[in-house]
């Protein structure tokens, strides 16, 4: 019998994280629980059943996350599978966002990404099997309906990363895709949108309502499956019928 493949889900402890952490343990999978605060990942690791590995590292910092995979390969395993899930929203749009928000949406939502590809890629290549998977955003589509400048950037590099990435990689076994949702019930969207503001987005949504975490964590499984492996480059949008193409 096979060994369980091994995830490393990042923002963890976020609602989409911990879906997505949920749903890959429940399918047998070992799970790599990554975020900022090892207090919070701990707690989680506990609350999850499965088998699990919390680290605490800043993903937008290359130093840390070398030091965190190695910690990770020689306790808990290869990565097999790298969900791509950290991010943090910025509203700011051009004329109000400062360099420093810039520099920080930038980091979080897709430095972080490179760098824990760059990091795990090779032991992918060496087994002939990986998936990346990027969680991306109707906003690199739509320009930011509610989303500002900087985050709505960072979310069309991640779109060009996962293209340029299943284009590398696609020959060695490992497909790259994304997911991009639009108005998941997070607390991106509870708590920095006002009531008024929701509404507004829901009227919008042609199925009126937001995405489910565990809608989300559904794609997740699909694109890590083995099956879906003649399926690289592609960005499923996952946003109720508000954008078609």
């Amino acid at each position: 019998m096979s060994e369980p493949k091994i995830a490393l889900v990042t923002g963890a402890a976020g609602t989409l994280g911990k879906a997505t952490a949920k749903a890959l343990l429940q399918k047998g999978l070992k799970v790599i629980l990554a975020d900022l605060h090892q207090t919070q990942l701990d707690a989680l690791s506990q609350e999850l059943e499965g088998d699990t590995f919390p680290i605490a590292f800043d993903i937008s910092d290359p130093k840390q996350v070398k030091s965190a995979i190695s910690t990770v390969v020689r306790e808990f395993g290869e990565v097999d599978i790298l969900v791509n899930n950290a991010g943090i929203l910025s509203r700011g749009k051009a004329l109000t966002t400062t360099s420093e928000e810039w520099r920080q949406v930038m980091g979080a939502n897709l430095d972080g990404a490179f760098y824990l590809s760059q990091a795990v890629i090779p032991a992918m290549k060496r087994q002939q099997w990986g998936r990346i998977i990027n969680t991306c955003s109707v906003a690199s589509k739509s320009g930011g309906i509610t989303a500002g400048t900087a985050y709505t950037t960072s979310k069309g590099g991640m779109v060009s990363l996962t293209f340029s990435l299943a284009r590398e990689l696609a020959a060695e076994g490992i497909t790259v895709n994304g997911i991009a949702p639009a108005y998941v019930r997070t607390p991106m969207v509870t708590e920095h949108l006002t009531d008024e503001e929701r509404q507004a987005v829901i009227d919008q949504i042609p199925v009126k309502r937001l995405c489910e975490p565990e809608e989300f964590a559904h794609v997740v499984l699909f694109l890590a499956d083995p099956l879906a492996g003649f399926i690289t480059g592609e960005i499923i949008d996952q946003n109720g019928g508000l954008i078609f193409d």
